[in-house]
């Protein structure tokens, strides 16, 4: 038995790390699937948003906010552990080979519970746990539980509070009309089809927006929203083509909002690039936890902090879509880099062609000859190995700029940065996929048994599904 003066030091240490951990802020990380920033306090006409718009107002709100993947397992292993997912071999999308993170890497998680918080991982109820979706695996549970009300009295959390909206499927707007008349990308072809589902996807936000608002009312009847830092933010961009799974702005821009009584001023807008890694840095820095020198994040709430350069982004395989695709961006260019030039931007991917009525419009319109404008460039049968996009002057990115002697210099300053980033990070994107066939196999067989629910199977003609389409979205 050890001695009482070595015992009461034991105590007297415990003590402290408690009342040291009770002295922490709560954190909790309100995490949106599939979201741009086509909110109100973004400036989007078109979507009512008050309790999202309320954090804007009383925080911080980031206009360079940035994914490193444009789909969600692959987002999420990076911004649980503050890495790169393609440095951690969790690049591909629901990879069938799971392993374990490279030492010494780890979720922030375990960082957190060794500073003494309780880890709770809710959907928007707080009653069942919420989306994971990591492509690693961890000997140790990765939350404590569902509910941060099962912690210690006194202890800090660490909340996740998933939302599905406004991953699809969509909810069904009121009005099918109400898109009508509202700002869409220039890339997407006009029919009727388009503004429909745009019309469910603004439904969707305005849902994800109650549920914020619900999480809010919570934390304010326990008087503890004043002592919580907020993050909000979206896994990923929107669920529309060239956007999820794609490196353009609409598959890896993201709002960003950050609220945090007695540190961040109310309605402070931040032009920072930033990139969703960072939130994993300053999540720990907030909770008093020294940044480890592995992690790749940046703590952006830092006094002095000026923003990224530059914001590194990655695709792999998606589905039965088999790709890699790599992007950096500055404040006005992006470069692109499709080491895969032979494919279409728009090959089989079978998720999408079940989820997105878009595709379907544009394979119909091109296959009547009524594609045109930015719309058509999308459908080539092959595409650059290279793209460069001026932003300043084409914020939608559809004139590729990359052979255009004017931009040599970019061109060049931004391919050899992306060599760079490749090589410093020890991109595993290059390494083959183990077990990649039965992983096509097994989606391509979930997408036939998809469409023959529909009735079709998966070389149905264009025109046809697209009056499928238009009946299911209430157009007919």
């Amino acid at each position: 038995m050890l001695p009482l003066r070595i015992l009461v030091l034991i105590a007297l240490c415990s003590l402290a790390t408690v009342a040291s951990a009770a002295e922490r802020p709560n954190i909790v990380w309100i995490i949106a699937d599939d979201l741009s920033p086509e909110l109100g306090c973004y400036g989007y006409e078109g979507v009512a948003t008050p309790n999202i718009d309320r954090l804007a107002n009383e925080g911080y709100r980031y206009t360079a906010a940035f994914s490193t993947a444009p789909v969600c397992s692959s987002s999420r292993s990076a911004f649980i552990t503050g890495v790169y997912q393609t440095a951690t071999g969790t690049h591909h999308h629901r990879t069938e080979v799971k392993k374990p993170l490279p030492s010494p890497v780890v979720p922030i998680l375990t960082l957190l519970r060794d500073a003494g918080y309780y880890l709770s991982n809710s959907n928007n109820k707080l009653t069942r746990p919420g989306k994971t979706d990591y492509n690693f695996t961890a000997e140790d549970k990765l939350f404590d539980g569902v509910d941060w009300s099962q912690r210690e009295k006194g202890q800090p959390f660490f909340a996740q509070i998933q939302i599905h909206e406004p991953h699809r499927p969509f909810v069904q707007a009121k009005d099918i009309t109400r898109a009508d008349h509202v700002s869409i990308p220039t890339y997407y072809p006009e029919h009727p089809v388009i503004r429909a589902d745009w019309a469910n996807y603004l439904a969707s936000i305005e849902v994800l927006d109650g549920h914020v608002g619900a999480v809010l009312k919570r934390l304010e009847e326990e008087r503890e929203l004043d002592n919580t830092v907020i993050f909000f933010f979206g896994d990923h961009g929107r669920p529309h083509y060239r956007g999820k799974q794609w490196l353009y702005d609409g598959g890896i821009r993201v709002p960003l909002l950050v609220r945090w009584p007695g540190h961040t001023r109310p309605g402070i807008v931040k032009p920072d690039m930033v990139s969703l890694i960072d939130v994993s840095a300053a999540t720990i820095a907030a909770a008093g936890i020294e940044i480890p020198a592995w992690m790749n994040g940046r703590n952006f709430l830092s006094a002095g902090y000026k923003g990224r350069d530059m914001i590194f982004a990655a695709r792999d395989r998606c589905g039965d879509a088999v790709d890699r695709i790599r992007c950096v961006r500055t404040d006005s260019f992006k470069y692109i880099r499709n080491d895969f030039p032979e494919l279409p931007y728009s090959q089989t991917s079978s998720y999408k062609d079940l989820q997105y009525p878009g595709m379907t419009v544009a394979r119909a319109l091109k296959q009547q000859g009524k594609l045109n404008g930015p719309a058509e460039a999308f459908w080539e049968e092959s595409r650059p190995s290279e793209e460069l996009y001026d932003l300043n002057a084409d914020p939608d990115e559809t004139h590729n700029v990359a052979g255009d002697p004017k931009y040599e210099k970019v061109l060049t300053d931004l391919r050899s940065n992306l060599d760079q980033w490749i090589a410093d990070t020890n991109d595993q994107g290059y390494k083959p996929e183990p077990k990649l066939e039965e992983t096509l196999k097994a989606s391509q067989k979930w997408s036939s048994k998809a469409y023959q629910q529909r009735g079709f199977t998966r070389d149905v003609d264009p025109e046809v599904y697209l009056e499928w389409w238009e009946k299911e979205l209430g157009l007919k």
